[in-house]
């Protein structure tokens, strides 16, 4: 008999011991990095992964809003009038910002999520980088869309922000049945 609960001590124990590593594992997810997860979203597409990723890092979520808000006319890439499509023929364009200001001093790194509009992100995106100082912060894109790759706005993006040290980004087409994952490769490499 003892014997017997001797050895159900010890499997309680080594089971005890097993659960309190996987704790420490699961806590270490979260990266020592100060995360900011900013991302641009009219239609709530790209703002369901920002919250995906903000909750796998741990990230303070930021919503990157127009001053003056995008109607589903505006968003009618078909017309070569609407806001959107007429903000993103004109390379200058830089559309008012409104919300909160954020203090990126208190960030190490930002993800920034944004769709994609003629394959590049949309211009309040631009805005964004522009209106704020990104000296020695990490930038890691990600992107929501339909059919196009992530490829040509990030190159614009290096292009046109050559001092922001950027990372490789995500495209995630499939909403955010990948967010975890690759949440999890990022906090490793940070």
């Amino acid at each position: 008999m003892k014997q017997i609960v001797l050895i159900l001590m010890s499997l309680l124990i080594f089971s005890c011991s097993s659960k309190a590593q996987k704790q420490t594992a699961d806590t270490d997810r979260q990266s020592d990095k100060r995360i900011l997860v900013a991302y641009f979203s009219c239609t709530g597409t790209t703002e369901k992964v920002a919250t995906a990723i903000a909750k796998e890092t741990g990230g303070k979520l930021y919503r990157i809003t127009p001053a003056t808000a995008y109607t589903s006319a505006d968003l009618d890439w078909n017309d070569k009038a609407s806001r959107s499509s007429v903000e993103m023929a004109d390379e200058k364009s830089r559309p008012a910002l409104g919300g909160e200001t954020i203090d990126l001093k208190d960030y190490d790194v930002v993800l920034l999520g944004y769709p994609i509009w003629w394959d590049l992100c949309p211009r309040p995106v631009n805005t964004f980088l522009e209106k704020y100082d990104f000296a020695g912060k990490t930038v890691i894109p990600f992107a929501t869309s339909g059919g196009s790759s992530i490829t040509g706005s990030v190159k614009q993006l290096k292009k046109l922000y050559p001092k922001i040290e950027w990372k490789e980004g995500r495209l995630f087409n499939g909403g955010t049945a990948n967010v975890a994952g690759w949440s999890k490769q990022i906090i490793e490499k940070l």
